[in-house]
């Protein structure tokens, strides 16, 4: 897969254009993936907090894991499970995603995020487990 044709993955989806997500970089052979989600008030915790709110932050952990599965794979892919350690809340900053994934096999492949804050602070850690059968 191209970078056009993941970028284009990525903007299709309505909710992805509400998170503002951008791709940074990405390697298909090593397995990475690397996104971007600008702060916006739609995404807040609480109004006026500046603060991302945490089922945000799970969910560009699992976009994150998902895209990186389905670039090693060619194809999209379903979210069976996923985990979210959240180690610090981000206030007023855009934030990274790092996918890496651990396994593809036959039915599952698995992948980890981290999520960092303009200052290269750890915000938030995860994994994601995706069905890897195309259909």
């Amino acid at each position: 897969m191209d970078k056009n044709e993941l970028e284009k993955l990525i903007v299709d989806s309505p909710f992805h254009k509400l998170l503002g997500l951008r791709l940074i970089e990405f390697d298909e052979e090593a397995g990475t993936l690397e996104l971007e989600m600008p702060f916006n008030p739609a995404v807040e915790r609480g109004h006026n907090s500046g603060q991302f709110h945490g089922g945000i932050i799970a969910s560009f952990i699992d976009i994150a894991g998902d895209y990186a599965v389905s670039l090693k794979l060619g194809f999209g892919v379903p979210t069976i499970n996923f985990r979210t350690d959240y180690l610090r809340p981000a206030f007023n900053t855009s934030l990274r995603a790092r996918a890496s994934i651990r396994r593809v096999g036959r039915t599952v492949g698995v992948a980890d995020v981290d999520v960092f804050d303009d200052e290269d602070r750890l915000v938030a850690i995860g994994r994601g487990c995706y069905g890897t059968k195309q259909g």
